[in-house]
């Protein structure tokens, strides 16, 4: 990976007149952003359809894509809608923030109305059903609008995956899944043009996938114990989870069913295999969140109310990505630092991450601090879990504080770089450079970060089911001509790859 620079910034958050961000004007005006910004990667959070609690960590289908992304004017464009019927819904009233109450209500409504309009007879489309990549997800989908949104447990004769039961239903509901089939052609559709356009103007893209799938999941509902781990019925034995961290003192019960590696193993993990080449289908780099969990997994009984009780079980470490080494994966191994995630990494060659905000606490030998950066990390001021750095400095507390500046200084001495720190806002200046300054090939940081927005633009507060997780939109103005001549500076300073 060359030395470079990008911006974390969710699809979700983009400017949008329809509720939620999406793959239109905002997003390809976002890659001509970061282009004169000097940033050559746009890393964005999973872009699978979200579950209850709108996590994108909480997928209920492994490689579907969110309806909600959809550009709106592109099928305006395509006189499938008209500006007056995607501007008569009630999109929320806030354009900071994402209703998902109402994007839930309207989105899918505006959608089918679309599909009303759609020329079904074009060889494109047809070729697309025929290829039937997505039928499960949209078997899956259809079954829940049936019933009412249950989960699939809940569905009776169809609660178990039954393929001629399947072919039943589909003939008797053959719109209703090809509307859904119609969700996934629409995206596909817009991401092509909209990566292409990227890739042109010397932008990578960077997915990110999450490790598992949701409980209530197209892989629960198919595979079921053939992939997880569950009791004698149906449900999962164990839920995963961390344990007690820096975000919780009760760790995180995230609650998704554990895969069962020893079953998996028998096939040489041929789904991982299938779901990763798919996922470069889509992007140039790829992030893998809670990398840790395929060398060592936590579980956490299932009846449990948090994770504070669970153990630790190994995982299938290196063994599943063998032949998979020369792809562009970052691995996400934070928290827990298991000798055995270090050197699974080593032998694979896959760059972890270091989080700037953990490294000022006074330890000369804190993994991350900048001056102990390898050059084989992504470095970040912090990620979607985290505090903005903003906020995460004026909140210190004096103690805290003298042991913020305290390392500062003495990083920006080893780095050469002026420790400029008078107000919080210069400070969090200072913080960039100084993360662009480091041996780390690749630094992100969130666009919040760059533009030094408080609390009000956190991503999420993890361990929460939170109104206001995954909820933050920003302002056309924030891709300010300003801000895009300071991180083109800080860039070329820095020496990293920009464009002129």
């Amino acid at each position: 990976m060359e030395r470079t620079c990008g911006i974390l910034l969710p699809i979700s958050s983009l400017p949008s007149p329809y509720g939620i961000g999406t793959l239109g004007s905002e997003a390809f005006r976002f890659v001509d952003f970061l282009r004169d910004a000097g940033c050559t990667v746009w890393q964005l959070l999973p872009m699978q359809p979200t579950t209850y609690g709108d996590s994108p960590y909480q997928a209920c289908a492994a490689n579907a894509l969110n309806p909600y992304f959809i550009d709106l004017d592109f099928l305006c464009r395509a006189n499938l809608l008209t500006k007056e019927e995607c501007r008569s819904v009630d999109w929320g009233d806030n354009p900071l923030w994402v209703d998902y109450g109402k994007i839930y209500r309207y989105r899918l409504d505006i959608l089918r109305l679309a599909f009303s309009r759609f020329d079904r007879a074009n060889a494109e489309w047809t070729e697309f059903l025929a290829e039937g990549k997505y039928s499960d997800f949209a078997l899956f989908m259809a079954l829940k609008a049936k019933f009412g949104g249950a989960p699939y447990t809940e569905w009776g004769e169809y609660s178990v995956y039954d393929r001629e039961k399947l072919i039943r239903f589909t003939d008797e509901n053959e719109n209703e899944v090809e509307f859904w089939q119609f969700t996934q052609y629409l995206f596909i559709q817009q991401w092509r043009k909209l990566k292409e356009y990227a890739n042109a103007h010397g932008v990578r893209i960077m997915g990110d996938m999450s490790l598992y799938v949701g409980r209530d999941s197209v892989e629960m509902w198919k595979y079921g114990s053939e992939m997880f781990l569950l009791d004698e019925k149906g449900n999962p034995a164990v839920q995963a989870g961390v344990p007690t961290d820096a975000f919780s003192s009760t760790g995180q019960l995230w609650g998704n069913p554990i895969y069962d590696w020893e079953k998996m193993k028998k096939d040489n993990y041929s789904w991982w295999r299938y779901r990763i080449h798919e996922a470069f289908r889509f992007y140039d780099i790829l992030r893998i969140d809670h990398f840790t969990g395929f060398v060592k997994y936590y579980c956490v009984p299932p009846d449990a109310k948090d994770a504070t009780v669970g153990e630790w079980r190994s995982g299938p470490g290196p063994e599943l990505f063998r032949g998979l080494e020369y792809l562009p994966i970052v691995a996400e191994n934070l928290g827990v630092g298991f000798p055995e995630v270090r050197r699974a990494l080593r032998e694979l060659g896959y760059p972890g991450m270091r989080i700037l905000q953990y490294g000022f606490d006074g330890d000369p030998a804190n993994e991350h601090k900048p001056s102990n950066y390898p050059e084989n990390v992504v470095a970040y001021t912090g990620t979607h879990d985290n505090q903005t750095l903003y906020s995460m400095i004026s909140e210190l507390d004096d103690k805290n504080r003298e042991i913020f500046i305290s390392d500062l200084k003495k990083e920006c001495a080893k780095a050469g770089i002026p420790a400029r720190i008078d107000q919080d806002g210069t400070l969090c200046l200072t913080v960039l450079r100084l993360l662009l300054a480091s041996r780390a090939r690749l630094v992100i940081f969130p666009l919040q970060d760059a533009i030094r927005m408080g609390n009000e633009g956190r991503v999420n507060r993890p361990s929460t089911v939170s109104p206001e997780n995954w909820t933050v939109r920003l302002k056309s103005s924030d891709f300010s001509a300003a801000l895009k001549r300071r991180l083109a500076g800080m860039a070329a300073v820095s020496k990293r790859i920009h464009n002129s």
